[in-house]
């Protein structure tokens, strides 16, 4: 099922049936250096994160959903939202994202980032977002920055109406 789409993205809920997808992204030691204290993930592993993002939407209507490029059905990663578990809000998201190797650079990262505070503000109708990075990850940094966020702590408020 489609959640949100941006002039290079289209990003859907992760089926069980994507994990050759999990695996090329999560599976790379690359990708998952900064992300992921274990290193490069196994199937095994790279199943159980499918399915607790699966079991997020179910219980809560949001996961980082799996990114293609709709030009040519490519997938690049992932991206979207999580239940913000460090304050006691319920409408608290965090935002965040992770691309294969081969799509870095390319702006991609930017659009995932903007297409789920834009899913946020208009399908969940919060007014507020965190999202976080690994301090040796600068793109990230620039990313999430370039993205509007308020402050230092990269917290992203939603727009005036």
């Amino acid at each position: 099922m489609e959640k949100f789409r941006t002039g290079r993205l289209v990003a859907r809920s992760w089926q069980i049936e994507d994990l050759p997808f999990g695996m090329e992204l999560l599976g790379d030691p690359a990708v998952t250096a900064l992300i992921d204290s274990r290193g490069k993930l196994t199937e095994a592993q790279v199943r159980e994160k499918l399915y607790a993002e699966i079991e997020r939407e179910r219980s809560r209507d949001v996961q980082y959903w799996a990114l293609f490029d709709n030009r040519n059905g490519d997938f690049v990663g992932c991206g979207g939202l999580r239940p913000w578990v460090y304050t006691l809000g319920e409408a608290d998201f965090e935002m965040g994202f992770h691309l294969v190797n081969r799509c870095w650079g390319n702006g991609f990262g930017t659009e995932a980032a903007r297409g789920a505070l834009e899913f946020a503000w208009e399908k969940l109708q919060v007014t507020r977002v965190y999202a976080g990075h690994h301090p040796d990850n600068r793109a990230s940094e620039r990313i999430l920055k370039s993205s509007g966020s308020s402050s230092s702590t990269m917290v992203f408020t939603s727009p005036p109406a």
